[in-house]
């Protein structure tokens, strides 16, 4: 299949003045995703309001149309006149691209594999083939699914639908994509389906489920559900984004002077592990954030952050806290180049099966600009006190090393050239007009 490769163009960040004003980030990926899926899935329409327009997320609604949902979009919202759960259209040549899109090449087989008699191909780009789906396919297959895989567990990935029979999972990795997958597939099966969690990561599909009237039951790190004939879902609001947000923060938290406010974002603890470290390093931000236990009727709380610059001490990250950072952990190793000491990152293998190995691409990425990084196994460690110097920074193709390369330019000694800047259009279109429209002229 053939689309333009992101990182095709570049960008120059100069050191900026402060960064003033207010900034709301763009919705949510992770919950766009999951409310066009339950949408697609649902019997009656649901209104999904506030819906990420970017790369990804269009490959979902793209996706949903081709099995058979309807999705009417005025601009200002969206409703997805679903199949429901039972009812998935056979696709034409069976194939469904999911373009850049992990989270739908890992979500979507929950569903199609409790489909009888359906047989559908998820494929996509040249940097989806390159993320396993294995993790998704063993427990499908133990719930009786027909899974086929490339070798290594690479897509693409093929699934042949059946009866499936509900299943106790315990993850052997926290994810909150492989726990969607199974809890999805656990409303297709006969029985009751359980998976356990090593320890906590999202947890937005578990609300959009209480949201839908869908029985189900949390004993610490384990979630239960059953089997159910439809979802009851009427509206979805999409509330602003936390990791994309996140980059706006650490610009004003490395660039003297600055004090923003991040209007409009996802405040949900399992969502804003990363604003906990940076806090726990010095950094400034006050605002209401989502406690554990605080939540409610399966809404996502949404509220602002007041973020100002301050000096930095180094952390470690440890990997029970990784689940809940893990889009934000590049950012961690930027504010341990400007902390005092040696900032610590372990348990975060993930990262090497990102859209890149974000391990090597942020170690090479910022030792390239002048800061000083080790690579391990499972993480970084990043020598403070150096700062960035500047230079250049390729992004790989991710998007997340786009933004991370230009929050590091506003933040270097001389500048920073970011190749491949388009990359960060797969998550946040208009990231560079947002970032620059902040510092003070």
């Amino acid at each position: 299949m053939s689309r333009p490769a992101p990182g095709s163009t570049s960008a120059r960040f100069e050191p900026s003045g402060r960064l003033t004003g207010s900034i709301t980030p763009p919705a949510d990926k992770s919950i766009s995703h999951r409310a066009a899926l339950f949408g697609a899935m649902s019997d009656e329409p649901v209104t999904v309001r506030n819906y990420l327009r970017a790369a990804d997320t269009e490959s979902t609604l793209t996706a949903v149309q081709a099995l058979g949902a309807g999705v009417d979009d005025s601009g200002e919202e969206l409703v997805i006149r679903g199949v429901g759960l039972h009812t998935p259209a056979e696709v034409t040549g069976g194939r469904l691209d999911v373009g850049n899109s992990g989270t739908l090449m890992r979500l979507l087989p929950g569903w199609l594999a409790g489909q009888p008699g359906g047989e559908w191909t998820l494929d996509g780009d040249a940097s989806i083939r390159r993320r396993p789906v294995g993790r998704v396919a063993e427990p499908l297959r133990q719930m009786g699914a027909t899974i086929d895989t490339e070798q290594g567990g690479l897509p693409p990935i093929c699934v042949r639908g059946t009866n499936l029979i509900g299943i106790d999972y315990e993850m052997p990795v926290a994810s909150a994509q492989v726990k969607t997958c199974v809890l999805i597939a656990g409303l297709l099966a006969a029985g009751s389906t359980s998976v356990t969690e090593p320890c906590q990561s999202r947890d937005h599909t578990e609300r959009l489920l209480a949201r839908a009237r869908v029985p189900f039951s949390r004993s610490g790190l384990s979630l239960t559900v059953h089997p159910v004939d439809e979802l009851e879902l009427d509206h979805v609001t999409v509330p602003g984004d936390p990791s994309s947000a996140a980059f706006h923060a650490v610009a004003a938290c490395l660039v003297p002077g600055s004090r923003i406010v991040i209007e409009g974002m996802c405040l949900n603890w399992t969502r804003t592990g990363f604003f906990r470290i940076a806090q726990r390093m010095g950094a400034v931000i006050v605002g209401d954030l989502e406690e554990p236990g605080q939540e409610s009727s399966g809404e996502e709380p949404i509220g602002e952050l007041d973020v100002a610059a301050a000096p930095l001490v180094a952390t470690e990250v440890l990997p029970e806290e990784v689940p809940l950072a893990i889009d934000e952990l590049p950012l961690v190793a930027l504010l341990g180049c400007f902390a005092e000491g040696d900032t610590v990152v372990r348990g975060a293998e993930e990262l090497r099966v990102k859209e890149t190995d974000r391990i090597a691409g942020v170690v090479e990425g910022l030792n390239g600009l002048g800061a000083s990084l080790e690579a391990t196994d499972d993480g970084f460690v990043a020598h403070g006190g150096t700062g960035i110097e500047g230079g250049t920074i390729d992004s790989r193709g991710d998007h997340r090393l786009a933004m991370l390369g230009a929050v590091a330019g506003l933040a270097s000694r001389s500048g920073v050239e970011v190749l491949g800047m388009d990359a960060a259009d797969v998550s946040y279109p208009g990231f560079e007009q947002d970032l620059r429209a902040l510092i003070e002229r």
